[in-house]
């Protein structure tokens, strides 16, 4: 089984709302994708409560295979998805491990 984990930092100068709006939006696209990508074993998004921590969201996801983490990178509503952050997003930092 592979975790895929990866971290997102909104850019700081987008307003609050705003933020949390985008947010919101990714994290109800991300875990809508089991339904449409079925090598998705489990995801989960969660929106950093902490205003002392440097990462907005947190995606947390488990796969049978690294090849399964790829055909989810690239398939359309995964794309799609990530689109929703890509012009708010100042940084992301992932991790795939194996257990």
């Amino acid at each position: 089984m592979i975790k895929h984990i990866v971290l997102f930092k909104l850019k700081e100068e987008l307003p609050t709302d705003e933020k949390k709006a985008i947010m919101n939006q990714f994290k109800e696209a991300i875990e809508a994708l089991p339904a449409k990508i079925d090598v998705i074993r489990k995801v989960e998004v969660g929106l950093n409560i902490n205003p002392n921590e440097t990462w907005d969201i947190a995606l947390y996801s488990e796969f049978d295979s690294m090849e399964d983490v790829k055909t989810y990178a690239t398939h359309p509503d995964h794309v799609a998805a990530a689109g929703i952050i890509a012009q708010a997003k100042e940084s992301r930092s992932c991790v795939d491990y194996q257990i």
